[in-house]
């Protein structure tokens, strides 16, 4: 991932609705949910909820699909992944018994 793309996803993810939207898709999986079921769950207005989606789809967190008249948004597992590996890249200089709080919660197992 080069720099500005790394900031531009992490400027998108810098305010409450948009983070809360972004760990609410995250938590769905792969399959997404529909806008106003985002708005219905996180209990913001959908006009102001769809401006906020349309920040973090072109930051490249979030994809669209259209089924008919409703929009899917799904988080972007591999633009996500390709975040943490650039913020992650020579993580304490290669001293990884430094960075095992992170190492563990990556290896955790996923939770049901």
């Amino acid at each position: 991932m080069k720099q500005a793309d790394a900031i531009d996803a992490l400027a998108a993810l810098a305010q409450p609705s948009r983070l809360d939207a972004f760990r609410l898709l995250v938590q769905v999986g792969p399959q997404g949910l529909p806008a106003l079921e985002i708005s219905r769950r996180l209990g913001t207005k959908p006009s102001t909820l769809s401006g906020h989606l349309a920040i973090l789809k072109r930051a490249g967190v979030l994809t669209s699909t259209r089924h008919q008249r409703e929009i899917h948004y799904a988080a972007n597992l591999a633009s996500v992944n390709a975040l943490v590996q650039f913020l992650l890249a020579d993580c304490c200089g290669g001293q990884f018994e430094n960075c095992s709080e992170i190492v563990a919660l990556l290896e955790k197992p996923a939770q049901s």
